[in-house]
């Protein structure tokens, strides 16, 4: 995790991390998307002046357009502006999954991924965000309260010690991190030797689950663990549920509608 830290403290830009969601009255779609100052063009900016192999997911305007409303986010900021203007993002072949508004190779929304996780219903107060993965069965998410008062920071879910780990970055600068970064360095141990052959193939809904399990002393070295292909779906709730066996922490209450920040 040091790596993102120190590559983050050497970006000195404003950034626009994550949007500002709405209370649980739901704001038309109109209100959201921003005419005058949108941070598209700024997102495309990074994309074109990227370093790492990056495929933006073609977007359908009316799946873009439900999902931007079922989150209740302003395309002003990073997080709208990726769900309104692309059906998802892969970096690295698909070695990471940032989540748009759906598309055929990663057939999952923001909004639609966090129901029944993260939220009960659209317009509800999430204590967190759900906003990529990686094909190692790693997850992302925003904070909003469930992990600690670094609001709108984003955390890992790492799967070699199934801790929430903060990243010490916003929405924005986590996706510039994806974009710009060395990856090699941030999945240090969680990279088999020969992983990019498997990689290109691999459905965007689907993640590697690996025995013994990479949190477990056994399977420290990667190289040596079983690797099976499990829908992501699957893989978060086990990751979740093995999580609260071992008391790494509380079970995160689904929260109940309320204003958000």
């Amino acid at each position: 995790m040091k790596s993102i830290i120190k590559f983050l403290s050497l970006v000195g830009l404003a950034l626009l991390t994550s949007g500002t969601f709405a209370q649980n009255k739901m704001v038309s779609l109109d209100e959201l998307i921003n005419k005058t100052d949108p941070a598209w063009p700024l997102v495309k900016k990074w994309i074109d002046a990227a370093k790492n192999k990056i495929e933006v997911l073609p977007v359908d305007s009316a799946k873009a357009k439900e999902a931007l409303y079922n989150m209740q986010v302003s395309t002003y900021s990073t997080l709208g502006a990726i769900i309104y203007n692309t059906g998802g993002i892969m970096i690295d072949n698909g070695w990471v999954r940032i989540l748009g508004s759906g598309s055929e190779r990663l057939n999952r929304n923001v909004p639609e991924w966090n129901r029944g996780k993260t939220i009960k219903d659209y317009g509800d107060r999430p204590g967190y965000v759900l906003i990529a993965d990686d094909a190692v069965g790693g997850f992302f998410a925003i904070n909003y309260g469930a992990f600690g008062d670094d609001l709108k920071n984003v955390y890992y879910l790492a799967p070699n010690s199934l801790n929430w780990e903060p990243l010490g970055a916003g929405y924005g600068e986590f996706i510039l991190f994806c974009f710009d970064s060395n990856l090699n360095d941030f999945y240090k141990g969680l990279r088999w030797t020969s992983w990019d052959q498997f990689i290109s193939s691999l459905d965007g809904n689907s993640s590697y689950s690996f025995r013994p399990y990479l949190w477990k002393k056994e399977g420290a070295d990667i190289n040596k663990c079983t690797r099976k292909l499990v829908p992501t779906e699957v893989l978060f709730k086990f990751n979740i549920l093995k999580q609260q066996e071992l008391s790494l922490i509380p079970p995160v209450e689904t929260p109940q509608p309320a204003e958000r920040n």
